[in-house]
């Protein structure tokens, strides 16, 4: 995910070109279909596997030996794993397009340009075996699959949450107003946080689109000039108020720590955090609805070792490896069995991860494409749009 170095478990988190050829030599990848490049089965394994991947989501011992569900997969496959940490989506786009590796694990706004740019292959989910018990709400998403076919396996997903120190933030904020309309954000001027990222440009079309209903947004990655410029006019408003745009989540959890931050977009992870450290916060999920992220493991369309990629995905979609994984990042699993493998018990009701009227109001991450998915064609603005728009709302 683009908000940059990823990584809640130790505090740091960290688009058309023809699709190309896929799997072609016999053996080294799973059979294709000839119109469609769709992948269809899991040929025999090829000794390695080059991912690019968020920190925490290939652990092998080394950050804590206790954490390792890397080795058990090696030993089973014989895919020695090679893992780039990438701390950003622009990142893992770039890299993935250098054909160099395996395969990545997208987040909304990274695969949808993947998918996009052919630089990954459409794959038969029935092949991998643990796809059939990945929660049906992940499956078939604008960011994870397109005309009908699937491009990987779920791994995770959270929802950007308003968090808030509650002796500062009184009376319990139910509403992003507490932080976009100025006579409410005025009150915590310069003690307003937001993420460092052009994406956060959706989370004010999420509350435009429940305020200003005769702006006609559908959808917050979907924005025409008019809502675009709404939503970005509403952030530069914003800006006069805001003491921090948090580039991870050490800096925004220390910046709650010492006072400097009250109240902003967040997740559930620094939430937790700072509770566990004694921190008189709280957060909610706002009235509004929020933006959030959904990871996916996707294979390169230039896969050298793609057998140990497909390996690799069903792994990861597995309860136990999901388990292990979604209490180490911070997330909800993909996979529901993998709730009651949990350490903590309580770790899906935390994380919300059965709650599908939770999830039904969560806008999950997407790339920002030109074509805006309804009658009003390509008139949407595109992300080198809202990359440039966001250089200028931070001034």
């Amino acid at each position: 995910m683009s908000y940059a170095n990823r990584h809640p478990a130790r505090f740091a988190w960290l688009l058309v070109l023809a699709m190309v050829g896929v799997l072609a030599v016999a053996g080294c990848g799973g059979s294709s279909d000839s119109n469609s490049d769709e992948v269809t089965s899991i040929g025999q394994t090829e000794g390695a596997l080059n991912l690019i991947a968020w920190a925490g989501y290939a652990e092998d011992g080394s950050t804590d030996k206790t954490v390792d569900w890397v080795t058990p997969f090696e030993k089973q496959t014989q895919c020695k794993v090679n893992t780039k940490t990438a701390s950003t989506s622009d990142e893992m786009v770039k890299l993935m397009r250098t054909g160099q590796y395996d395969g990545v694990s997208a987040s909304g706004d990274a695969s949808v340009r993947l998918i996009e740019g052919g630089d990954v292959s459409p794959i038969d989910m029935s092949i991998l075996s643990n796809y059939a018990d990945i929660n049906p709400s992940l499956k078939d998403q604008d960011y994870n699959s397109k005309d009908g076919q699937n491009y990987g396996m779920p791994h995770g997903w959270g929802a950007n949450v308003l968090l808030y120190n509650k002796d500062a933030v009184q009376p319990a904020p139910d509403s992003w107003g507490s932080v976009f309309d100025p006579a409410m954000a005025s009150k915590y001027s310069g003690k307003i946080t937001a993420p460092d990222n052009p994406i956060y440009i959706a989370d004010a079309a999420v509350y435009l689109e429940a305020t200003q209903p005769d702006l006609g947004i559908t959808d917050p990655y979907e924005l025409d000039e008019d809502q675009f410029n709404a939503a970005v006019d509403l952030l530069k408003q914003q800006n006069k108020f805001i003491g921090e745009y948090w580039p991870d989540a050490t800096k925004n959890i220390s910046s709650y720590t010492n006072g400097d931050s009250v109240i902003g977009s967040s997740w559930q992870y620094q939430t937790s955090a700072l509770q566990a450290a004694g921190e008189n916060v709280d957060a909610d999920l706002p009235k509004e609805g929020s933006t959030g992220w959904s990871d996916t493991w996707m294979l390169s369309s230039q896969a050298e070792h793609p057998n140990c990629m497909l390996e690799w995905m069903n792994w990861m979609g597995s309860p136990k490896v999901q388990a292990q994984v979604a209490e180490w990042f911070g997330e909800a699993p993909a996979n529901l069995g993998a709730c009651d493998l949990t350490s903590d018990p309580n770790h899906c009701d935390t994380y919300h991860a059965k709650d599908e009227k939770y999830y039904d109001q969560i806008a999950f991450w997407k790339t920002p494409i030109s074509d805006c998915g309804d009658d009003r064609g390509s008139v949407c603005m595109t992300y080198d749009q809202w990359v440039q728009a966001w250089t200028e709302i931070k001034g």
